[in-house]
């Protein structure tokens, strides 16, 4: 496979590394892909003869094991089980407990519902009549108007005076101090912001710039030139060799599978030849002739005289066990066959074949009867 023409962004590097790289990775990876491809035909003739097999063996072992006399168990013991127990506990549990909760237990509940709701009745209506109703009486004529009263003389002494108080006194007394307190606080806070840009002034130019000054040209730049032009070219260098490796595995990948394609061919060629024709030869031209021979000179008559002596044997066996069930029981009896039945008198009997000196009307057949 020829290698592809190199395009405009591809340099003089890439040109230069690819070829030497492929055959590298080739060498390395044809005895990879070889052992490889070796493998997988190992496990695919380990797969159709071993592991199907005994797979299959193992599955028809299990269910002839397991899922059969569960299924058996199941259907022919469990489940009739379940239904008669199922009958038994309806038949004298659920359905005496209907019964009795449909004939005793419901009648019974409601009579002492109706009971109990009069008796409800009858009790709150004395409740009410001995516990509420004077407690409201004595709220409503007593309590309230009392509680009026004491409200009102409450209002009168404490709330009014207390608000002309805030009102007059109170109130103009805050805001003077809330208006000293605010100017207080302006003054304090001009002089700490004052404070605070000399501050910052003194930071920045004593401290940050000198700071981000070192930084920048002691760190950022060398940082900045070894990127650009040290690493930046390397990272590149080392990823079109990256690349082109690759691209030598997948290249030597696919040659390396057609080359073991063809190197098992010509070993599954050569093991045809040396091996499976002479074995095939053999069976054909020595070993069929020989067994057919064999079978039609030896095996079928060996064959056909075992087969009538074992015939010979049974029959005989069947004739010593009937002459000794006829010696110890004697021979059984003949059973009557049913009584024919005769035509009924004045209806003409079955048909009769017709002869020369016969007739087959109903007539004559009445006269003969």
């Amino acid at each position: 496979m020829s290698a592809p023409p190199p395009s405009a962004e591809q340099g003089c590097l890439v040109t230069a590394i690819r070829l030497p790289v492929r055959i590298v990775v080739f060498v390395l990876v044809v005895p990879v892909r070889m052992v490889w491809d070796a493998l997988v035909v190992c496990g695919r003739f380990l797969d159709r003869t071993v592991l199907r097999p005994a797979g299959r063996a193992l599955a028809w072992l299990g269910r002839t094991l397991f899922v059969v006399p569960v299924v058996w168990t199941y259907r022919r013991l469990l489940t009739p089980l379940g239904h008669g127990i199922a009958w038994l506990g309806r038949t004298l549990v659920v359905l005496p407990a209907q019964w009795l909760y449909a004939r005793v237990l419901t009648p019974s509940g409601h009579f002492l519902a109706l009971l109990a709701r009069g008796a409800g009745a009858g009790l709150g209506w004395l409740a009410m009549a001995l516990f509420v109703w004077p407690w409201v009486g004595f709220w409503r004529y007593v309590v309230r108007p009392v509680g009026s009263a004491l409200a009102w003389l409450g209002r009168m002494l404490l709330v009014v005076p207390a608000q002309w108080v805030y009102r007059n006194v109170l109130t103009p007394l805050g805001h003077g101090i809330a208006w000293a307190a605010r100017g207080i606080g302006a003054g304090i806070a001009w002089a700490l912001r004052g404070l605070g840009a000399a501050v910052a002034f003194v930071w920045r130019w004593l401290v940050v710039v000198p700071v981000v000054f070192v930084w920048r040209w002691l760190v950022v730049v060398p940082a900045v030139f070894v990127w650009r032009w040290v690493l930046v070219p390397v990272g590149r260098a080392l990823a079109v060799v990256g690349r082109e490796v690759g691209d030598a595995f997948g290249h030597a990948w696919r040659i390396a599978g057609h080359v073991s394609r063809a190197v098992g061919r010509f070993l599954a060629r050569v093991f045809r030849w040396i091996f499976v024709e002479p074995v095939r030869w053999a069976y054909r031209h020595v070993l069929t002739p020989l067994g057919h021979v064999v079978r039609d000179g030896v095996w079928r008559p060996v064959a056909g005289a075992v087969r009538q002596a074992v015939a010979t044997a049974r029959d005989s066996a069947r004739q010593i066990r009937a002459d000794l069930r006829r010696a110890l029981f004697g021979a059984p009896r003949a059973e009557p066959g049913p009584m024919p039945l005769a035509a009924p008198r004045g209806e003409p009997g079955p048909p009769v074949a017709r002869t020369l000196g016969s007739s087959t009307t109903a007539y004559t057949k009445l006269t003969k009867d």
